[in-house]
C-alpha cells in the first residue's frame, strides 16, 4: 500500500496547498491513534491556516496515510455526474465562467473536480449532482479511490507541479452563477431523486406534528437517503424535529449518514437551524406509506396523546422529586479548573519585563500562558549559571493549554524575537523534534537549549504510544524524561560497536527546556493513564488558560521592537553572577566542559517553607499510594524549588537570594499547575474507549450544573455514542456517578440527568 502523505506532502505544502490526512480507504479526514485509524474531529482548523512542517512530519509516519485538501482559500468544483457528456458540458461551462484552471482531478470517471482559489473564503453549497466545496469542506487529492481501487489521477497538471497562488481566482457570486447555469444544462435523468411535496400544497395542522419515537423510527426505514437532493434532505430533517423535537437528532444524523457525502458538521448546524412550525410526523408517515410502510397496530402514531392518563406512582414520584430539588438547592456547582491564585501575576525583574512584553504585543493576551512561557525562557538562560543548594537547576517543561484561536501561540514568537534582539538566539532549539538523535545533537551543540513546540498534543500522539511508534520517535519521550533530571549531572550518550567512527557523546549538565502549546482536548487525548503512573507527565507544569478566547487588542505593540530594558535584563541573566568563577572555558558552552554555577542561597524563612512543603507532599504521597497521583506529587517539591530559583535570579541576577516571597510564589504557582493537571487528568485520561466515553459524558452532564440535562438535551449532546448511550447512562447511574430523576409535569413525565458531586 502507498503512503501518499510521506511521498507528496512536503512538496504540496511548499506549493501552498492546505494538506490534511485522509483515512485510508475512505474519503474523510482521519488520524492514526493508538494503533488504528479513527475520525479527526478537529480537521476544519486547517481551512483557516497553512499546514505546518511539524504536522506533515507526524502524518507521514502514519501507515498508508492519504492526502486531502482543506477548503478555504482553495475551492473545489465537484461534478458528481456519471453521464460522460453531461459531466463534460458542466466542466466546460466552469472553465468558461470561472477560468481555465490547470487542476482537474478524476476519481471515479466520468465524475470530476476542478480546483480554484478565492481571496474571500465562503461557505460550501450544493445542488446535487453539483457542489461547490468552500470553507469547512475538504476533498481527496492523493489516495486510492474506495470504489475503483485505483489512485485518484490528475490528467492535466498536478498540485505537485502547480503553485496554488497561480490558480484562477473566483468569488462566491461567480460560483453560484455557474451552479445555476450548469443545472439548467443537465438532462433530467442526471438529477437526483426528489421527495414529493404532497398534494395541494396543504399545510399540516399542529395536531399532526408530534409523533412517537417508535413509530417515526419504523417509518423512516422506508425512506432511504440515497443522495437525495438538498431540499428533500432539509424537509426530512424539519419533519423529524417537528415530530420529536431535539430527541430526533440521532435519527436525523443516522439517516443523513446513509448518503455518501454526508458531513457531520453540516448536519449538526442544519439541525440547530431547523424551526419547524407546520411539518412533523405526518410528513414522515405519509412518505413512508407511499413506499410500502404499514404501521404495526401496536404502534402509537400521535405523540400529542398522553401514553398513560395517570402514572400509577405519580404522587410518590412528585414527592420524591420535590424533596430532591430541595436537597440540591444548596449544592455547589461541579468542580472545574480553578482560577489562578491572587498573587499569580505579582512578579518583578526580568520575569515581569518578559511577561509584559509578551502581553503587550499579543492580539489576544493570555496572562497565564505568558507566565509559564517566561519562566521557561528565563530558565534556559540560567542554565550552567545558577543552581540551588541542593543542585537543582532551572530547566522546566511547560505546556500552555488554550482553545484554538485563543492566542496560545504568541508567546513562542515573542520569546524568539526577544532572544534574537539580545543576541541569545543560540539558546533556541528547533521548532520540532524529529528524532531522539536529533534532540541530543541539538543539546550537544548548545547544552542549554529551549525547544518550542506547537500542536504538542499531536506530537505526543506520535511519540507516547511505543507499540505503534517508530523507534526514532518513541525514544524522544524517554530522552525528555531522562534529561529532565540530568541537568545537574552528566548525560551519558549511547554506546556503539564502532567506537572509532561513532564515539560516545556525553553532555555535561544539559539544560533542556521545553515550551509547548496545544489545545486541551488533543493534549489529553494523546495520553494514557500510564503517563501519570510512570512519572513522565509529572515533569511538566501545566498552565491552562482561564479565558480561552480573550478580547482582541486592536493595536498591540510591535513585536520586533523589543524594549531595551528587557534586552538588558535577558543579557544580565545569561551572563550569570559577576565575580563568580564559572570555569575557565565556561563561555564556550561546550557539552564536555564542566561549568561551575553560582549557588543561590536561601533565607531561613524560605528554608522553613520548603521543609513544611516536604512534610505536606510526603503526607499527600502516602495518601495517594497505589494511585496515579503519587508520581505527580513526587515532583512538586522539585518543581517548586526550580521556579523559586528562576524567580530569585530574575529579581536580581547579580546577587540572587531565594527569599520567602519567592518561595511562597513558587509554591502557589506549582500547586495551581499540579491541581490543574490532576483535575484535568481525572476528567480526560482513560485506559480504553469505554472509559473515555464515560468521562466525556460525565463532563457533559457536569457542565450543566445542578439543573442537569433533560433526556432530549443529553441525547443531542451525546449523539456520537449512537445506540450505546442508554447502556452507558445506566452504567454511570449504577456506579453512582450520575442520578436520574423523573419529574412529573402537566403534559408528560420528564427525565433529568445530573452529575453526583
Amino acid at each position: 500500500m502507498t503512503n501518499f502523505m510521506a511521498q507528496h506532502s512536503a512538496r504540496l505544502v511548499d506549493n501552498g496547498f492546505p494538506v490534511i490526512p485522509i483515512w485510508p480507504g475512505t474519503k474523510k479526514p482521519g488520524r492514526f491513534h493508538r494503533g488504528e485509524w479513527c475520525d479527526y474531529p478537529e480537521w476544519t482548523r486547517h481551512c483557516d491556516r497553512a499546514t505546518t512542517e511539524h504536522e506533515i512530519d507526524i502524518w507521514s509516519a502514519w501507515p498508508e496515510a492519504a492526502i486531502g485538501f482543506a477548503c478555504g482559500t482553495i475551492v473545489g468544483i465537484d461534478i458528481d455526474i456519471l453521464d460522460p457528456e453531461a459531466a463534460h458540458a458542466a466542466e466546460q461551462l466552469a472553465r468558461q465562467m470561472l477560468g481555465d484552471t490547470p487542476l482537474l482531478r478524476i476519481g471515479k470517471a466520468p465524475k470530476r473536480m476542478l480546483v480554484y482559489r478565492t481571496e474571500t473564503p465562503f461557505a460550501a453549497f450544493r445542488r446535487a449532482p453539483l457542489e461547490v466545496l468552500g470553507h469547512g469542506r475538504q476533498f481527496v487529492a492523493f489516495a486510492v479511490h474506495p470504489d475503483t481501487g485505483q489512485p485518484y489521477v490528475w490528467p492535466e497538471e498536478s498540485p505537485l507541479s502547480v503553485d496554488a497562488a497561480t490558480l484562477p481566482i473566483i468569488t462566491e457570486e461567480q460560483a453560484r452563477a455557474w451552479l445555476d447555469a450548469a443545472l439548467a444544462l443537465l438532462p433530467q435523468d442526471t438529477l437526483p431523486a426528489v421527495l414529493p411535496t404532497g398534494s395541494g400544497g396543504q399545510r399540516q395542522t399542529s395536531h399532526s406534528l408530534a409523533g412517537t419515537r417508535e413509530a417515526v423510527w419504523s417509518a423512516l426505514a422506508f425512506i432511504p437517503n440515497a443522495d437525495l437532493d438538498y431540499d428533500s434532505w432539509v424537509r426530512i430533517g424539519m419533519a423529524l424535529k417537528g415530530a420529536l423535537g431535539e430527541a430526533g437528532f440521532d435519527l436525523f444524523s443516522s439517516w443523513s449518514n446513509q448518503a455518501g457525502k454526508n458531513v457531520p458538521e453540516t448536519t449538526d448546524k442544519a439541525w440547530a437551524s431547523f424551526k419547524p412550525t407546520a411539518i412533523g410526523a405526518g410528513t414522515i408517515y405519509h412518505l413512508a406509506m407511499e413506499r410500502g410502510w404499514k404501521p404495526d397496530p401496536t404502534l402509537v402514531l400521535d405523540g400529542a396523546q398522553p401514553r398513560d392518563d395517570v402514572h400509577p406512582a405519580a404522587g410518590l414520584l412528585a414527592s420524591l422529586t420535590a424533596q430532591a430539588v430541595e436537597q440540591q438547592s444548596d449544592e455547589p456547582e461541579p468542580v472545574s479548573i480553578s482560577s489562578p491564585p491572587t498573587d499569580f501575576f505579582t512578579v518583578d525583574g526580568a520575569l515581569k519585563l518578559m511577561v509584559d512584553y509578551i502581553l503587550s504585543t499579543a492580539i489576544r493576551p493570555q496572562p497565564v500562558l505568558a507566565i509559564g512561557a517566561s519562566l521557561c525562557a528565563l530558565g534556559v538562560l540560567m542554565g550552567h549559571k545558577y543552581r540551588t543548594s541542593s543542585n537543582l537547576r532551572s530547566n522546566l517543561y511547560v505546556v500552555g493549554l488554550a482553545a484554538s484561536g485563543g492566542g496560545k501561540d504568541h508567546a513562542r514568537s515573542a520569546i524568539k524575537e526577544a532572544f534574537l534582539a539580545a543576541g541569545l538566539d543560540a539558546h533556541i532549539g528547533g521548532n520540532k523534534l524529529a528524532s531522539g538523535a536529533g534532540l541530543l545533537a541539538a543539546l550537544y551543540r548548545q547544552p542549554a537549549s529551549l525547544f518550542q513546540i506547537d500542536e504538542f498534543g499531536h506530537f505526543l500522539n506520535s511519540v507516547v504510544n511505543k507499540r505503534n511508534t517508530p523507534k526514532h520517535l518513541a525514544e524522544i519521550w524517554d530522552l525528555l524524561t531522562e534529561l529532565a533530571t540530568s541537568a545537574g549531572s552528566t548525560f551519558f550518550g549511547a554506546e556503539y560497536a564502532d567506537q572509532k567512527q561513532r564515539p560516545r557523546q556525553d553532555i555535561i549538565q544539559p539544560c533542556c527546556a521545553l515550551h509547548a502549546t496545544t489545545v486541551p482536548e488533543t493534549f489529553w487525548a494523546a495520553l494514557g493513564s500510564g503517563s501519570l503512573a510512570d512519572g513522565s507527565l509529572a515533569r511538566f507544569l501545566i498552565f491552562q488558560s482561564d479565558n480561552d478566547i480573550p478580547d482582541r487588542v486592536k493595536r498591540p505593540a510591535v513585536l520586533d521592537r523589543v524594549p531595551p530594558e528587557l534586552i538588558s535584563a535577558l543579557q544580565s541573566v545569561a551572563a550569570g553572577a559577576p565575580n563568580h568563577a564559572q570555569g575557565n572555558l565556561s563561555a564556550a558552552a561546550a557539552p564536555t566542559i564542566k561549568p561551575e554555577p553560582f549557588t543561590v542561597p536561601m533565607t531561613p524563612e524560605a528554608e522553613d517553607l520548603f521543609d513544611q512543603l516536604d512534610e505536606d507532599v510526603t503526607r499527600r504521597q502516602r495518601q495517594a499510594a497505589h494511585t496515579n497521583h503519587g508520581a505527580v506529587l513526587a515532583r512538586v517539591w522539585e518543581n517548586t524549588a526550580k521556579v523559586a530559583l528562576i524567580r530569585a535570579v530574575s529579581a536580581d541576577p547579580k546577587r540572587p537570594v531565594i527569599a520567602l516571597a519567592h518561595a511562597q510564589w513558587a509554591r502557589s504557582v506549582v500547586e495551581h499547575c499540579t491541581s490543574t493537571m490532576l483535575a484535568e487528568a481525572e476528567q480526560h485520561i482513560a485506559t480504553n474507549e469505554i472509559e473515555a466515553n464515560h468521562k466525556k459524558v460525565l463532563r457533559i452532564i457536569g457542565a450543566a450544573g445542578s439543573a442537569g440535562l433533560t433526556r432530549s438535551e443529553l441525547y443531542h449532546k451525546t449523539h456520537f455514542l449512537g445506540s450505546r448511550r442508554d447502556d452507558l447512562f445506566a452504567d454511570l447511574a449504577a456506579a453512582g456517578e450520575i442520578e436520574i430523576d423523573l419529574i412529573i409535569t402537566k403534559s408528560r413525565p420528564k427525565t433529568v440527568y445530573r452529575r453526583k458531586l
